[in-house]
């Protein structure tokens, strides 16, 4: 079964040859390495590329650690440039490399040579991208299956599709399971055995108790507004144990450098400015998050508002949380300060949409609830409501548009429908 990545395709094909390093990131098991050593490789093939002017080296293999040395590297790299033809180099995992900032940079000063890196730790990887390759490096974001991606290789309905998807997400090799208990046992293994595993490893972390704890506290809270000095207070109710904010923060940190969770910031629409706290979280992988709760509280509407900020991530856009804060008179007449939120605001260029979404609008009160952000926003930039509900786009008389939530993930263009 192959599963077709185009949109990181297509990226991968705008870079070619640009004289850049680029780095492909991401979360571990996501798909990078398929990408690069088989779509990708497969791609230049078809094109017309010598397979013998590929270099491919997957640098989590063992049979490869010779190669983890920086001057082993190079050295081996030199020795299959045999002529003046272009040489695409495929590393995978570059974190494993020892100063592998100064081998990508010493491998910019070769003139035939296309290179491309994998890595699944931000700071390793994309800080690097902006300060060590000084404007050289070029960052390619690739995330767990979308929807659309899923689907398209399901055998089953859209609905069954959808009921897989929300509780087991988008990690590629869950489709090759048939059983929803390997399913399970497979999410569980990947979490602790891939991603706790080298959180530890990496952070020297001695205390896994208020590690574990805090995923948990995460995993249930997604789409809640929080920071680490309420998950310090919560830590103690729950547990009766003390945990700084500070520490709270940096765990976080370790959990949003290795790509498992991204913080979402909220912003002030007509102020035109971010507040600092507190902070919403969601989940790069769905089925990651429930597999931390062994599959309890997979609430269909958290679920999906999860899902519909993947979805925009994986379009390329930045998301934030939107307030619109408006005046208005309590029963007493009196003038008070009131404030409304807007689930999504996506940004990419000059495009911006205000996006809520919304399991069910079954009542006048419930639509009023969802649309009183929208409708108090003063600019001309659409506004969307997705809904699990199984419908086209529509439109009402202030403008905004109301979707289902199949085609918002099923057409790519659905925010300009």
């Amino acid at each position: 079964m192959e599963i077709k990545r185009d949109y990181y395709i297509e990226q991968l094909k705008a870079r070619e040859g640009n004289g850049l390093i680029k780095v492909i990131t991401g979360l571990r098991r996501s798909g990078k390495s398929y990408l690069l050593f088989t779509l990708f490789y497969n791609y230049l093939i078809e094109k017309g590329i010598n397979k013998n002017n590929i270099i491919t080296i997957a640098l989590d293999d063992l049979a490869n650690e010779r190669l983890r040395d920086p001057y082993e590297m190079l050295d081996y790299l030199k020795s299959c440039i045999k002529n003046n033809d272009t040489y695409y180099i495929f590393l995978d995992e570059i974190q494993y490399l020892r100063r592998f900032e100064e081998v990508l940079n010493s491998l910019l000063h070769i003139k035939n040579v296309d290179v491309y890196v994998t890595g699944s730790n931000s700071k390793l990887i994309s800080k690097d991208v902006i300060t060590e390759f000084r404007g050289r490096g070029d960052e390619i974001r690739v995330y767990p299956l979308s929807f659309k991606e899923f689907f398209s290789v399901y055998d089953g309905t859209v609905d069954e599709a959808w009921d897989e998807y929300f509780n087991y997400g988008g990690m590629p090799l869950i489709l090759s399971y048939k059983e929803a208990y390997q399913k399970v046992e497979y999410l569980k293994g990947l979490f602790e055995k891939v991603y706790i595993s080298d959180i530890l490893e990496r952070h020297k972390i001695r205390n896994r108790k208020e590690l574990d704890e805090l995923l948990n506290i995460l995993s249930s809270d997604i789409g809640s507004l929080t920071n680490p000095l309420k998950l310090s207070k919560s830590f103690f109710g729950i547990k009766g144990n003390k945990i700084s904010d500070k520490t709270i923060n940096r765990y976080i940190e370790y959990f949003n450098d290795a790509f498992l969770i991204n913080k979402v910031e909220r912003y002030d629409i007509k102020g035109k400015k971010y507040i600092n706290s507190p902070y919403k979280y969601y989940f790069e992988d769905i089925g990651l998050r429930n597999a931390r709760l062994n599959f309890r509280q997979v609430e269909e509407n958290h679920v999906m508002e999860n899902i519909i900020y993947n979805e925009l991530r994986v379009r390329g856009y930045s998301v934030d949380i939107g307030i619109v804060y408006i005046y208005d008179h309590d029963k007493k007449g009196k003038k008070i300060l009131k404030n409304y939120e807007v689930d999504f605001i996506a940004s990419k260029g000059n495009d911006k949409y205000y996006i809520q979404s919304a399991f069910s609008i079954e009542n006048i009160e419930k639509l009023e609830q969802e649309t009183n952000s929208l409708r108090n926003i003063n600019d001309n930039f659409k506004k969307i409501i997705v809904v699990k509900n199984n419908i086209k786009p529509r439109k009402d008389e202030n403008g905004i548009t109301t979707i289902g939530l199949y085609n918002f993930l099923l057409d790519e263009n659905s925010l300009n429908l």
